[in-house]
């Protein structure tokens, strides 16, 4: 008689993990998951009564294990031993660890106030090492975007060997608590950003009213219904402008792509030499994301919700962005490769979205700047 494997929970949670980070929660569906571990869905069920059961728990597995990686070192302990702990971890858990940038908004607000509870939890340990170790202004902002370096693994997948990942993101991380805040004072005046487009028809205002909508609510819970309320229009007049909401976050993520390629554009051009194309870029990178915030996580965080014909030309799109900032980092750093380049632009990107947030994106005067010191920080300049 057969036996059931003693690891089927655990392999249950890593598959289902990677297809929520993937493809979203609304989207993956139990029986999917089911079919990557290879039982059927009523064995499924016999683990997880139900699909938000597994999600709060594959939620949970990684935070945990980060915990009991700051836990596994004393208080006087090395920032540096810490924070590779922590890339160990999050490196192990790559394929799933997306979910906690953007999925995590679905969880109850009992399970997410725990989920939050135990990385501020996690914040705090690595604020206290900082601030012993670097004492330099904004330890708090510079230990969250030092995080946001190590969490930036698990939102692509660039292929290098694991050693070498754990390498390069504890030195980026390393450079960017010990980044002064204020070393990039004024790049944010050099930044010319397009702007918002304004809604001058029908259509253009459905677009303008479902992002903010989308940002706070996430694609799959928000209606037509809504959509139709903040515009004034009735439901069934949606579709004479758009065939379906998918649509509708389409031209949402084509929108935000060709505002980001103006906003690239315009900032080579004033560049002199590589260095100044890559500061230039990262203060572009800043500014966009502040101005353009809502718009932002709606593109990066919904472009799983689509089809795989309509997300093909996004993805294609931000491969060109990423290759633009991978061409000038490699001249400024020739001794990367091109993955070792790709993979310090993501650490970039990733502490624009973790800084960004501990400001609550909040366009005060020297946010930018402060940020863009922390991503060429990152870049190790």
């Amino acid at each position: 008689m057969a036996t059931r494997p003693r690891n089927r929970k655990q392999a249950i949670v890593e598959a289902a993990g990677q297809m929520f980070s993937e493809r979203g929660y609304h989207a993956a569906s139990m029986e999917e998951i089911a079919a990557v571990v290879g039982i059927s869905a009523a064995a499924l069920y016999r683990h997880f009564p139900n699909k938000y059961a597994l999600f709060a728990e594959c939620a949970n597995i990684m935070v945990d294990k980060l915990v009991a990686a700051v836990d596994g070192w004393p208080p006087e302990a090395a920032l540096k031993d810490v924070l590779a702990a922590l890339i160990r971890v999050t490196v192990a858990h790559r394929a799933s660890g997306g979910l906690y940038r953007w999925e995590a908004r679905y969880l109850e607000r009992e399970d997410r106030r725990q989920l939050r509870t135990k990385f501020a939890y996690v914040v705090d340990r690595v604020i206290e090492m900082v601030r012993r170790e670097y004492p330099l202004p904004d330890e708090r902002l510079r230990a969250v975007a030092a995080l946001g370096v190590i969490g930036s693994v698990t939102m692509h997948h660039t292929s290098i060997a694991q050693r070498r990942i754990e390498d390069l993101l504890l030195a980026s991380a390393m450079h960017v608590v010990a980044t002064d805040p204020a070393a990039a004072t004024g790049t944010s005046r050099l930044v010319e950003l397009p702007a918002q487009p304004v809604p001058r028809t029908r259509r253009a205002e459905i677009l303008a009213a479902a992002i903010p909508l989308f940002a706070r609510d996430g694609f799959a819970n928000v209606t037509n219904a809504q959509i139709a309320q903040a515009v004034g229009l009735a439901p069934s007049a949606i579709y004479r402008h758009y065939p379906g909401k998918v649509d509708i976050l389409v031209a949402a993520c084509l929108q935000a792509a060709g505002l980001l390629a103006q906003a690239v554009d315009r900032s080579l051009r004033q560049a002199a030499d590589p260095r100044q194309a890559v500061v230039a870029l990262a203060a572009a990178y800043v500014a966009y994301c502040f101005e353009h915030n809502a718009l932002t996580s709606v593109a990066e965080a919904e472009v799983a919700s689509l089809p795989a014909d309509l997300r093909r030309p996004l993805i294609l799109a931000q491969r060109e962005h990423i290759a633009v900032w991978e061409q000038q980092l490699r001249l400024v750093r020739p001794e990367l490769d091109p993955r070792q380049a790709r993979l310090l632009v993501h650490a970039g990107f990733g502490v624009v979205v973790e800084a960004g947030r501990a400001l609550r994106w909040q366009d005060a005067p020297g946010h930018r700047d402060t940020v863009t010191a922390l991503v060429t920080g990152s870049l190790t300049l």
